[in-house]
């Protein structure tokens, strides 16, 4: 079963039904049952027009779903609205339902969690993990935004600013979690910087470029994760940064600054850099203070301490980091690094080995149970 074809023809299948009239909450249920169906029924009978298979699937499993509270007059008139058999249409409706996800009746939260549910294809756990939340609550959320846009006709699309955060969460999925979505993200990226002038949908597409272009360091031969600073950056995708500084370089002369274009500037202080020492630290933590001022973000604020241990000493980070709240994500990893910049082994390995137990994934854990590993053994020495 070819999983990748199925996630790709999702968002065309789903735009289809919406253009037909269902309302987005059935259809994507009904997208849903037609997935599960192919999932059953390819394996032995692969159809000739996957697309052409999911949208007959698809309609057939809402119509069935419409009949059971919907009048008899409304039941016919959508049995002859039923799609013939034969090619669907080719239009790649992906950005569209990401405006209409993004629907003015949700909340900012609700629009982004439905639409990478929907339309991104990541589940609810990997959604959680992304808002820090349970994956319980999530689920809620979700829900209650499908029941919100029940019946709701889809002429108010909504905001740029939300269909931002959804494409960089896309992103950050497919480029560190279980599913690929990042060049997805990218290309959806581009297609939105074609449509609007908008200085934060370039700088969110600098800042994927200028990511994507570290993605083959990221990890080593045995899928071990390779920080920042040990990545060998002469396999960087040279032609990837100068692109993401060229566009970065543009939205920042509008003088229009905001949180994308900030995120932006620090990839690039970190892709111009020859080696990890000739990193302009003092510059991070300026854009840092940027991009605090714009979000206010606790996250930032961590990553802020990060580049302060960096710039002025590892004591200097620890005291920025004693004022963020210790149950933020990877604040205990955060920690473990300076204190060992700071001389203080002991420490940093009891830290790694906390951090370690806390990882949101497979690689993270093995690779601070390698650095707790590592400094245990030098204490031993």
């Amino acid at each position: 079963m070819n999983e990748a074809l199925l996630r790709s023809l999702t968002p065309s299948v789903l735009g289809i039904l919406v253009r037909r009239g269902a309302d987005f909450a059935a259809a994507e249920d009904a997208v849903q049952d037609a997935l599960v169906e192919a999932v059953r029924v390819w394996p032995a009978e692969p159809p000739r027009d996957p697309k052409g298979w999911l949208v007959t699937v698809a309609w057939r499993r809402f119509l069935d779903a419409t009949r059971a509270d919907t009048a008899r007059r409304r039941r016919e008139d959508l049995l002859d609205e039923e799609p013939a058999p034969g090619p669907a249409p080719a239009a790649d409706d992906t950005l569209q339902l990401y405006f209409l996800c993004a629907h003015p009746s949700l909340t900012p939260s609700s629009a982004v969690a439905l639409t990478l549910r929907a339309v991104g294809g990541l589940t609810t756990r990997q959604i959680a993990q992304a808002y820090l939340v349970p994956e319980a609550t999530m689920a809620q959320r979700i829900s209650r935004a499908k029941r919100t846009l029940s019946g709701i006709r889809f002429d108010r699309p909504g905001d740029v600013a939300t269909v931002l955060r959804v494409l960089y969460l896309v992103f950050n999925e497919g480029y560190s979690g279980d599913v690929d979505l990042a060049a997805e993200a990218i290309r959806l990226t581009r297609q939105l910087a074609a449509a609007i002038d908008h200085p934060e949908v370039s700088g969110l597409l600098a800042l994927m470029l200028l990511h994507h272009a570290r993605r083959a360091t990221r990890t080593g031969p045995d899928g071990s994760l390779v920080p920042l600073a040990e990545q060998d950056r002469g396999r960087w995708d040279t032609a990837s940064i100068a692109e993401g500084v060229e566009i970065l370089q543009r939205a920042l002369a509008r003088d229009r600054l905001g949180p994308f274009q900030a995120e932006a500037a620090i990839a690039a202080l970190h892709a111009d850099a020859r080696t990890a020492e000739e990193t302009d630290w003092v510059q991070i933590v300026e854009w840092y203070d940027e991009l605090v001022r714009l979000t206010d973000s606790p996250v930032v604020r961590l990553n802020r301490a990060v580049a302060v241990g960096e710039a002025d000493g590892p004591r200097a980070g620890l005291a920025a980091l004693e004022e963020l709240d210790d149950a933020l994500p990877r604040h205990t990893a955060v920690a473990a690094y300076l204190h060992e910049r700071d001389g203080d082994l002991a420490a940093a390995a009891r830290l790694y080995a906390d951090a370690a137990r806390a990882a949101p994934n497979l690689a993270e854990r093995d690779y601070l149970t390698r650095q707790a590993a590592r400094l245990n053994a030098r204490l031993r020495e």
